[in-house]
């Protein structure tokens, strides 16, 4: 099986960067679409070649390190799937594939495929957290909680922090990953007490980043690869006015 990549290379923050053709042939539809670019950089190296930057770490897709756009799509053509689970078999022989990194303001490039996300993180720093003191680690049903709530914070607590959902969005809006967190914590009885300053202190930051509006156009839903509902949203929207209205 063969592919043709049209890669973005791109030096540094300050190179306007450019898409460089590569063939790659040789590969078998069973490799995840990141063993391709493993393929391509052990012949870029053997040919004294600068290899390609790309993020990867578990490859079991759940952690969140990889991500690039493939042919337009955060993480690739296949949905609730991230880039390094991705596999050749959903693309014909032959087939030409652009791919680049994430592109918003707040993820500046660092290197080719590779994007800083350090502003995620700090969006969590502004209130990803508890502080009730605990002591010791307390019992696992010490508190209890509703089945629905679990769920619920369950399914914002799968968001892996990939940022597909900014490079999606059009106005590049963190939003999806922001209300993840702040539903997955604000849901539980361990995190409601801080419940209203957390999700202004999260909407807050998110803003200081530099990250775009969200006008609910639902493409960060349709790529994320952990299907996150865009309801979280409505949640964070109405923890953050309530905060303002109550907290001021």
């Amino acid at each position: 099986m063969k592919l043709v990549l049209k890669i973005w290379r791109q030096k540094d923050a300050a190179d306007r960067g450019r898409l460089v053709r590569y063939e790659v042939d040789g590969l078998s539809p069973d490799m995840s679409f990141l063993e391709v670019l493993d393929v391509l950089n052990e012949r870029l190296t053997a040919a004294g070649d600068e290899p390609v930057a790309f993020d990867h770490d578990c490859r079991e897709g759940i952690c969140g390190a990889c991500g690039v756009v493939i042919d337009g799509t955060a993480h690739g053509p296949q949905k609730a799937t991230t880039t390094c689970q991705l596999h050749l078999r959903h693309f014909a022989d032959g087939q030409t594939v652009t791919v680049e990194p994430w592109r918003a303001r707040a993820f500046p490039v660092v290197k080719d495929l590779v994007v800083d996300r350090g502003a995620l993180d700090r969006i969590i720093e502004a209130g990803g957290y508890i502080t009730a003191p605990t002591g010791s680690a307390p019992e696992a049903h010490a508190t209890p909680v509703p089945k629905p709530a679990a769920d619920r914070a369950f399914e914002a607590a799968a968001c892996i922090g990939c940022g597909a959902c900014v490079a999606a969005c059009p106005n590049g809006s963190a939003m999806l990953f922001t209300a993840a967190k702040a539903t997955h914590l604000g849901t539980l009885p361990q995190g409601e007490p801080e419940r209203l300053p957390r999700a202004a202190a999260m909407a807050a930051a998110q803003d200081a980043e530099g990250f775009g509006g969200c006008t609910n156009t639902g493409e960060c839903t349709a790529v994320c690869p952990k299907a996150i509902p865009l309801e979280v949203i409505g949640s964070l929207n109405r923890d953050a006015l309530e905060a303002t209205l109550r907290l001021g």
